[in-house]
């Protein structure tokens, strides 16, 4: 079962139910009691809400040995780092930013099986701080994909983010560009390929989750 068919997304990912079911709530209320001022403040957060749990379709690259993004936005960071917490040795990083307005839904970098993920606590700095990867709260996601290559995936809370939300479980076949969590307003995701990747982006460039290629396999 992937996460789309658990979830049963189609526009509005699931977790906005609980945001948009308090605006109309608002809206409600002050249509009732005859407050003109808490309707329109629940018709502005319908709106926002429905705009930022949006959760679009993507077409996914077909083609073999393409790593795609795993989240829509401006990719902050490209650098070559040791990662000694679960891949164990030298990896190529990819940072990517999401502001408020970017579709926050993550989706997986390839194909394979989760073999790991843990959540660790911490602040909630500026997420395109380069620090924001050692101090801010996170889950991160290892990846097992063709030939055995590791990909770990780290989503990173900012500074309005105050929840990450994981659609998977240790164990879970994902497919390239499955949906894998979200996390609620502004935030990061670093990606963590094997050192002789192709990385195809460079700090600056716009991309899209599940679509836009952002490295490949050598």
């Amino acid at each position: 079962m992937t996460s789309k068919e658990k979830y049963g997304w189609n526009f509005i990912a699931a977790p906005g139910y609980s945001f948009l079911a308090s605006s109309l709530l608002l809206i409600f209320i002050g249509w009732l009691f005859g407050w003109p001022w808490l309707t329109v403040l629940g018709l502005v957060g319908a709106g926002f809400f429905s705009y930022f749990f949006r959760d679009p379709e993507r077409p996914i690259p077909p083609e073999p040995g393409v790593v795609v993004s795993p989240a829509d936005g401006k990719v902050v960071l490209v650098d070559e780092v040791q990662e000694s917490e679960f891949l164990h040795g030298a990896a190529r990083r990819v940072a990517v930013f999401m502001n408020v307005f970017d579709v926050h839904v993550n989706r997986s970098p390839v194909a394979g099986v989760v073999t790991e993920m843990r959540h660790r606590a911490g602040e909630y700095k500026a997420a395109f701080r380069q620090d924001a990867a050692l101090r801010n709260e996170q889950q991160a996601l290892v990846l097992e994909g063709e030939a055995g290559r590791r990909v770990l995936m780290v989503q990173i809370a900012g500074l309005l983010a105050r929840r990450i939300i994981p659609f998977v479980k240790p164990g879970q076949e994902l497919a390239r560009g499955e949906r894998v969590g979200m996390i609620c307003f502004g935030s990061r995701v670093d990606l963590y390929l094997p050192p002789e990747s192709d990385i195809q982006v460079q700090v600056g460039d716009r991309v899209k989750s599940g679509s836009s290629i952002i490295g490949r396999w050598t």
